[in-house]
């Protein structure tokens, strides 16, 4: 765009697609966390979601209106990479100068994709009048009903039950049965194709991509050709040189099994610092390499003929890659909002793999590999969404040993006050308002942008380590210590949680006190999370984990 062109254009009255702004000074980028709507972030979701528009900062809103310049935005590329990161979409931001030299900034925002919405931060915005308001429910349902047909569910016309394999329906089988363990006895009376019709892998019969992409034999991935149901193991070394690989194929769901197993789960020596940290532990959990292997299944664009890849470098970490696009827009967006999504890619292939105990619709499994990364005081997943694919980085190891030891003292801070304190050890730049909000909890030094994290935060073990037993874990990590207690030891009463948690509590607390916040964990659990039940009865209650 040229002079000309910006004069013609701030004749025009302002609508869905089009909002100027004076910002002459600063104008907020990423809308502080959620706090302001009134930001580029912001508008990028509104104007993206009324299939795009531009947003110009550096002229007078009210008419008539002139230039007055503006020094907002002095970092376009850094604004463009925000944005993408948050949205998965590519903005265009120009600088244009009138004849007095006055600045102004074109933000030229391209429309959401068919059938999605943007959000902000985990809300979606559309522009009535002046206001950015919360998408009603009748527009969202519009949105999300102009979605492509679901490639997942296609019909393999030639294909038959002979084309899948015996050994993959078997553990099928048996993962259905723990998701639905009151009705063991009815799924064994099943035959085959009744089960995959229970279970939602066929549709009346009829083999479907889903059906081949979990339980095909090797030999039927030409079925769904030109996708592609492969995904590669690789392993480097440190100096990123290729030493060992491996191809899997259908069936995908015993696939998962095998790529496992290559991944060499080594022990993770700490470098001791007093009693805060454990001797040894897995370089990664074992859930963690699941989540991020099934997500690459349930999310990979296979109409992109793309394999999903799994590197594991001899240095310490993990890359996961999966083509196609990330549809909630942004990892904050997930993590705030903690609850499913509305949309998927292949909604049949997610359905089937929730129906065959693979992943949950509850939202949670993202924020729980984030979780556990926390407890090993290891760096926090980093994902990229770049390229028409995502990618996700699994650190095995401590990058910053004063961010290990931040985690290990201050078991108060919240998942996106961790995430803020990832970003400065992994040298990426957070905003002025990020970085006053760690200075003011004296997690970090420095000038901005050179902040590292403080090395005065272990100074005083001995005080740590007192403060930590008055502070005792946090309720997320009480649920968890709940939740896998249960899975090892199904039917525990509550006499056996409260010996499990009782001296895991913060020591200020009564014994009354201690023995409410129990029975409030295991409400939150069983009604609002619905992670455990009980299968006793209220004056005995026996818990199980749900599966």
């Amino acid at each position: 765009m040229d002079l000309l062109e910006l004069k013609n254009l701030i004749g025009k009255r302002e609508n869905e697609h089009l909002e100027f702004k004076r910002a002459k000074d600063d104008y907020s980028i990423m809308g502080n966390g959620g706090k302001t709507r009134r930001s580029v972030l912001g508008y990028c979701v509104a104007l993206g979601n009324e299939h795009g528009g531009r947003l110009i900062l550096g002229v007078k809103n009210e008419m008539p209106r002139e230039i007055t310049g503006t020094s907002a935005i002095q970092n376009p590329e850094d604004v463009k990479s925000k944005i993408y990161q948050n949205l998965g979409i590519k903005i265009e931001i120009e600088e244009i100068f009138d004849e007095r030299n006055n600045r102004v900034i074109i933000i030229n925002i391209p429309s959401r994709p068919i059938g999605q919405v943007l959000k902000f931060y985990g809300i979606p915005l559309m522009r009535i009048g002046e206001e950015l308001t919360e998408m009603n429910d009748e527009t969202l349902k519009q949105v999300l009903n102009e979605s492509k047909p679901d490639w997942s569910a296609g019909i393999c016309e030639n294909a038959t039950i002979e084309d899948l394999s015996s050994d993959a329906i078997l553990v099928a089988r048996e993962n259905y049965k723990k998701k639905n363990p009151r009705i063991i006895d009815e799924i064994d009376k099943w035959d085959d194709e009744m089960f995959l019709n229970k279970a939602k892998i066929l549709i009346k019969g009829k083999i479907t991509n889903t059906a081949i992409i979990l339980l095909g034999k090797p030999e039927s991935s030409s079925i769904i050709s030109p996708a592609v149901a492969q995904i590669t193991w690789v392993l480097k070394s440190e100096d990123n040189q290729e030493k060992d690989y491996e191809h899997f194929t259908c069936p995908i769901l015993l696939a998962v099994d095998g790529i496992y197993k290559r991944i060499r789960n080594l022990k993770y020596r700490y470098m001791q610092d007093g009693s805060l940290f454990p001797e040894e532990i897995d370089m990664y959990d074992p859930y963690v390499i699941r989540e991020a292997l099934h997500n690459c299944i349930a999310h990979q664009d296979y109409s992109l003929y793309g394999r999903i890849q799994v590197i594991e470098n001899e240095s310490g970490f993990l890359v996961f890659t999966n083509k196609g696009s990330f549809l909630p827009g942004s990892i904050e967006a997930v993590i705030q909002t903690d609850s499913p999504q509305e949309y998927y890619k292949n909604k049949f292939l997610v359905d089937a793999m929730v129906n065959l105990n693979m992943i949950d619709t509850i939202g949670s499994g993202i924020k729980k590999m984030f979780n556990l990364q926390k407890e090993r005081y290891f760096p926090m997943p980093s994902y990229n969404f770049d390229d028409a694919k995502v990618t996700v980085k699994i650190f095995g190891k401590v990058l910053d040993l004063n961010y290990a030891k931040a985690l290990a003292q201050n078991r108060y801070l919240s998942l996106n006050e961790i995430m803020l304190l990832d970003q400065v050890q992994k040298r990426k730049r957070i905003s002025k308002d990020n970085m006053n909000l760690l200075k003011q909890k004296n997690l970090v030094e420095g000038r901005y942008p050179n902040i590292h994290i403080s090395s005065k935060i272990a100074d005083k073990t001995g005080e740590t380590v007192q403060y930590l037993k008055n502070k005792g874990l946090d309720d997320e990590c009480c649920k968890e210590l709940i939740i896998r207690c249960l899975q090892m030891k199904p039917g525990l009463s509550r006499q056996d949680i409260n010996n499990l948690l009782l001296s895991k509590l913060p020591e200020i607390l009564s014994a009354r006190q201690k023995r409410n916040k129990i029975t409030n964990l295991l409400y939150a659990l069983s009604k609002k999370e619905q992670r455990i039940k009980n299968v006793g009865n209220n004056r005995c209650p026996r818990w199980e984990a749900n599966n």
